[in-house]
């Protein structure tokens, strides 16, 4: 047909002249899930040599076509359908004597197949059943209990079927396969000449085999119905960018073989019975092009304003977020979004995470809660790969249930699909170099990162010590910005450090992407001419109290005090512990004052010092040292 209406030749179809019937024997056939077999057609061919030899010019052709041979009946059938686009099937009929049965099957039921292969059937998929056993899956593959055998089969019974697109699609691939028969039928088969492509398939059997056939039987149960297009010629031309005629277009749809009207210049087509992809006005318009010629319609670039989109200051893109922590040293990975299930639970405590019905690998069946689980599997990779430093991260959604997610145009109803940015640091702090003293990257050193990625918000940023299923649990913490958890901080988890195949934990963090992406602009101020006065202040404390209780009290002290509105800076510089073990601590923290209208005096910075210590003192018990 194609290659007709390309050259304008006249099509030649094989002739389906009916056999001679010459015995009466028939096979009842019952139809019971007419959703999934519209038409069922078939007959009964007896005493034929299975044993045959195929013909030398069938063989050829099979062969240039890529099959290869078989024995004479499938050779036979693939013959068919390479010729009219129709799949056969033929049954050995001694073992289906009792009849058939087209159902749905039933769940838990087995099918070993052609091809050796055992399937565990669902009540989503058809099959051909004889005695209540399934003997075939519909319009998929036939099955081995019922199949011809050379050496002992006499009798057959040739089936030819209409199987709805919709109940085959996808099928083959549930279980694992692909098969020819598949292929044609989820796309859709002619459903009006079944009948006419028995008797080709009859035909060649009684010629090569020999034997009697019987009468066919013909069910037609639920075929589609002849379906109408309407296709504009102005539209036609505007969509196509060529002034194609009416008479262009009526040639077209001549040699295409469709059944059309036309009337002010709008055609109205009729889809054969073997075309199902014709379904709207754009199908049509594709069909005259292709016909055409895509070479005969001429290049024109498109006419577009090239408006340059500059990305606004309060907004950091994707792109943008990818370059700043490329720029602090991590290469970027893109993970599956489907992990192991043993990820879901050992990394995001989700016990009940969100399932792919149709998984690629058994233990990819669900969809990451985390990226940290890939940034490990990263880790261990490289680790194997004989590197000995490691810092990657991945821009990526996590998918996580949530009821109160409604159906759109990016979301699925129940499935809440944030932004995350998420890393991992394993090895040294720096590449080997003889200037520096080599040491492990640690909790500090990444938590520097993120200050580095929070720019102007990195003071408002508050590391709260917190426990996280992926993470040690004395060395992470909850990320948390305008009281709000924004991400999570920390070294793995020992227990899941003894799973991988690595000496040393990483580091890993992971934060929320749309608070990295949207980016407060400061207001201006006015750059204070007067010298900037510097304090130390060193105190002892508890070791049951953290940095971030210190940095909470003094930012609350000054926040409420409007003399302290000169101190503009402070910064922790030294830690002291007399061992680890040890219930005190001393910290060393230094301050920067400065007044925007005149120079600090003595008085008033002691006065200010004096202040914060005795907020210290009196939130957290402090003693100054000497």
């Amino acid at each position: 047909r194609e290659v007709a209406a390309l050259t304008g030749d006249t099509l030649n179809l094989p002739s389906f002249e009916p056999v001679p019937v010459t015995i009466d024997d028939r096979l009842p056939v019952t139809i019971s899930a007419p959703d999934l077999c519209g038409r069922f057609a078939g007959r009964i061919v007896k005493g034929i040599n299975a044993a045959a030899q195929t013909p030398d010019w069938m063989l050829q052709r099979l062969e240039r076509a890529g099959q290869r041979s078989v024995s004479v009946l499938v050779d036979i059938s693939n013959y068919v359908m390479l010729e009219l686009g129709r799949p056969t099937h033929v049954f050995d009929l001694a073992k289906i004597a009792s009849g058939l049965e087209v159902r749905w099957a039933k769940a838990g039921e087995k099918l070993t197949l052609l091809s050796g292969k055992e399937v565990e059937l669902h009540e989503q998929v058809g099959v051909i059943a004889a005695n209540g056993v399934p003997q075939s899956l519909a319009g998929i593959m036939g099955g081995e209990d019922s199949a011809v055998d050379p050496a002992t089969t006499q009798d057959i019974y040739i089936e030819a079927a209409f199987w709805w697109p919709e109940a085959i699609m996808g099928r083959a691939r549930q279980f694992k396969f692909h098969s020819e028969a598949s292929h044609r039928f989820e796309r859709g088969v002619d459903y009006e000449h079944v009948v006419e492509h028995l008797e080709r398939m009859t035909q060649l059997v009684l010629s090569i085999c020999g034997g009697q056939a019987g009468p066919i039987d013909d069910q037609k149960i639920n075929v589609p119905e002849p379906h109408q297009v309407s296709m504009r010629l102005a539209r036609c031309r505007r969509v196509l960018g060529i002034p194609v005629t009416e008479e262009e277009v009526t040639q077209i749809f001549t040699r295409l073989g469709f059944e059309f009207t036309v009337a002010d210049q709008v055609f109205t087509v009729t889809s054969p019975s073997y075309r199902f992809d014709l379904r709207i006005e754009e199908d049509l318009i594709e069909e005259v092009a292709r016909i055409y010629g895509f070479e005969r319609i001429p290049d024109q670039a498109p006419v577009a304003a090239a408006n340059i989109v500059v990305e606004t200051e309060t907004h950091k893109g994707p792109h943008r977020l990818r370059a700043q922590i490329a720029a602090l040293d991590y290469q970027e990975v893109i993970n599956f979004s489907f992990v192991e299930e043993a990820w879901e639970k050992q990394y995001a405590g989700n016990e009940d995470p969100i399932r792919l019905l149709n998984p690629i690998a058994s233990q990819l069946a669900v969809m990451r809660s985390s990226l940290l689980g890939g940034l490990l599997a990263n880790i261990e990779h490289n680790a194997r790969h004989r590197q000995s430093r490691v810092r990657v991260f991945e821009l990526g959604k996590v998918f996580m249930r949530d009821a109160s997610v409604k159906d759109g145009d990016l979301t699925v109803a129940g499935v809440h699909q944030p932004m995350r940015l998420a890393a991992a640091a394993w090895g040294p702090l720096y590449p080997e170099q003889w200037g520096t003293k080599t040491r492990q990257v640690d909790f500090f050193d990444v938590k520097s990162d993120i200050e580095n990625l929070f720019g102007v918000r990195a003071a408002q940023l508050r590391f709260v010590a917190a426990e996280h299923p992926a993470l040690h649990p004395g060395r992470s913490a909850r990320i948390e910005l305008d009281e709000r958890v924004v991400g999570w901080l920390g070294e793995l988890h020992p227990l899941w450090l003894q799973q991988l195949d690595i000496q040393t934990a990483p580091v890993l963090f992971e934060l929320d992407a749309e608070v990295l992406m949207n980016v407060p602009m400061p207001a201006p101020q006015r750059q204070s001419r007067q010298p900037v006065v510097q304090r130390d202040l060193a105190f002892w404390l508890s070791t049951t109290v953290s940095y971030q209780d210190i940095v909470d009290t003094l930012q609350r002290t000054i926040a409420a005090d409007t003399e302290l509105t000169i101190v503009k800076q402070f910064r922790l510089f030294d830690v002291w512990k007399a061992d680890a073990q040890a219930a005190e601590q001393s910290l060393a923290m230094r301050f920067w004052l400065q007044d925007s209208e005149s120079t600090l005096e003595d008085e008033r910075v002691e006065k200010a010092m004096h202040k914060l210590l005795v907020a210290l003192e009196q939130a957290h018990q402090i003693r100054q040292r000497a």
